[in-house]
Formats: C-alpha cells, sequence, structure tokens
C-alpha cells in the first residue's frame, strides 16, 4: 500500500528528491536515487506506475503538489514540455514549489527551456534544464550521460544528488537552453543516422541481402564515423572543408547511384536526393572540390 507525504522538508535537505513523472526512464531515474539511498517521493499523473518503486521504499504522494512540497529538488521527466506545464504551472503546484528547486530533464527545444526558466524566475522557482543523452538502460551506471545548463551555482548545490544518477555530468553554461541545444543537434545525428539505416536495410533486402547479412558491415561504417567527427568538426569551426580525400563531386556521384537504385526498386529515395540536391547546389557555387561538410554552410544560409 502507498504511504503519503504528510510533511514538508527543508529546501537544501540533500538527502531528499521528488520525481515527477514515472514513464521508463523516470522510473529508472527514481530507482538510481533509491539505490543512492536518498529519500525520494514520486508522483505520475496514471495511477499505478510507482508500485515496484513503493516497494523499494519510495514514497508514493496523491498529487503533484504534495510531492514537490516533500523535496527541496524536484526532478521532472515527461514527454513534452506541454506536460512539463500541465503538470508544474497549476496554482497549487506553483505556490509548492516556491523557494525549491525544479531540474527539468524533459526532451524538448532551447526556445521552450528558455520560456519555462523565465515562468521560474517570476513564480520564485529555482530553475536547472538538462538532457538525458543515453538510454534507460544507462541510468545508474557509468555508461550514463547528463547534460546541465542553468546558473552554475545552483548546480553545483544540486550535483551531488545529480550523482546519484551515474555517468558522467557536464554543465554547459549559464544559458538555459544550451543542453536543449545539445540534445536537438546530438538527437538530429541520432535520427538522420537511424532513418539512413532504415533506408539502407531496405535497398539491401530489394538486392535480397538480409539485415543480419548487411549488419556486421554497417557497423564497419559506423565506426569510421567517430575520428570523422573530430577531424571535420575542427575544419567547419575554421572553415577549411578539405575535400582531398573524398570532394562533393565524388560524393554526388556516390549519392545519384543510391537514388538510382533506390527507385529502380520502387523504395522512396527523398531523403537521400535531399543530400543529393545539397551537394549539387554547392557543387554549383564553386565549390565541387571541398568536402562534404561544405553543405552545412548551406544549411545555415551562409552561402
Amino acid at each position: 500500500m502507498s504511504r503519503n507525504v504528510t510533511e514538508h522538508t527543508e529546501h537544501h535537505d540533500q538527502s531528499a528528491v521528488t520525481v515527477l513523472g514515472l514513464g521508463p526512464m523516470g522510473r529508472s531515474l527514481a530507482g538510481a536515487f533509491l539505490d543512492a539511498g536518498l529519500r525520494v517521493t514520486v508522483w505520475n499523473r496514471t495511477p499505478g506506475r510507482d508500485r515496484e518503486l513503493v516497494a523499494r521504499g519510495a514514497v508514493s504522494a496523491r498529487s503533484a503538489e504534495e510531492a514537490v512540497v516533500a523535496s527541496g529538488l524536484t526532478v521532472v521527466c515527461v514527454v513534452n514540455y506541454d506536460a512539463v506545464d500541465a503538470i508544474l504551472r497549476r496554482e497549487a503546484v506553483t505556490d509548492a514549489l516556491k523557494g525549491s528547486t525544479v531540474v527539468n530533464l524533459t526532451a524538448d527545444t532551447p526556445d521552450r527551456a528558455r520560456d519555462a526558466a523565465a515562468w521560474a524566475t517570476e513564480h520564485g522557482v529555482r530553475y536547472l534544464d538538462g538532457a538525458i543523452m543515453t538510454p534507460v538502460t544507462t541510468i545508474g551506471t557509468p555508461a550514463a550521460v547528463f547534460l546541465h545548463s542553468g546558473p552554475e551555482d545552483l548546480y553545483r548545490e544540486h550535483q551531488p544528488v545529480l550523482q546519484a544518477l551515474g555517468g558522467t555530468h557536464t554543465h554547459l553554461g549559464d544559458d538555459i537552453g544550451r543542453a536543449a541545444a545539445y540534445d536537438i543537434a546530438l538527437l538530429d545525428i541520432f535520427w538522420t543516422a537511424m532513418a539512413g539505416y532504415a533506408h539502407a536495410l531496405a535497398v539491401a533486402r530489394a538486392e535480397g541481402i538480409s539485415a543480419r547479412q548487411l549488419a556486421p558491415f554497417a557497423k564497419g561504417i559506423g565506426d569510421i564515423l567517430p575520428p570523422l567527427f573530430e577531424e571535420l568538426a575542427e575544419e567547419v569551426d575554421n572553415g577549411t572543408f578539405s575535400g582531398e580525400d573524398n570532394p562533393l563531386t565524388s560524393a554526388a556521384s556516390s549519392m545519384a547511384h543510391i537514388v538510382h537504385t533506390s527507385e529502380a526498386h520502387g523504395i522512396d529515395a527523398g531523403v537521400m536526393r535531399a543530400a543529393e540536391g545539397l551537394a549539387r547546389r554547392a557543387i554549383g557555387q564553386g565549390y565541387g572540390a571541398d568536402g562534404f561538410l561544405r553543405i552545412a554552410e548551406l544549411l545555415g544560409g551562409r552561402q
């Protein structure tokens, strides 16, 4: 049977934390706090998701306002900022949060993070934004990766509790939208790569190659990327875009082959057509000898 929160804790008590949102990630966050020996209060809009956590020692709050009163630090992890607003911007919850800290680990956009911070300041709530860059299974382990942004002194104050989540924690600066900006950029890499993999599997299957047959070689392609990320990042920041090893003219030719083969099998090649189009646009502007990342300038409207 769930235990209910009845007493208010001091705002700077480093032994207590509240978690709002008990989806798979929220449950993992709460579990990691419990494993670290913290007093954990939990709440979720959908009842019943806290049973396992309560069995492990968490306290189940009857309402969001009751949950946030229980701890000086509230960690929020829900589907998006619309859900955050629906929870935190209710008058009773806002009043209960005054003087305490919210660490928002919900994924959304930099603008929404800045709006949330402005709301928090207006209502006397101390606010940090953050991003979780690794899967649920990494939480509480050395493999977890967290990004944080907002006032550094506030981050340092709560860092000991946040460290209970495991892994590495990086404070990116006072700009509250910084963590969300990193999150968007990094997820852009992930989902673009996953879309490319899905397309590759469709083309391979059309040519009689199973996903399992392709996978070891796909991994080899993936292994090429990390050193390229490091090398090409420096070139992009310096504006050099060397194409000595693989010029845009060669890249565009390769992309055309992918488009042709895909469409010959009736497979949508829209994503690759878009990439090829950017490459040929850069070539048309006289950058054919440059490397592929010259298109970053085009995408950013700098050409």
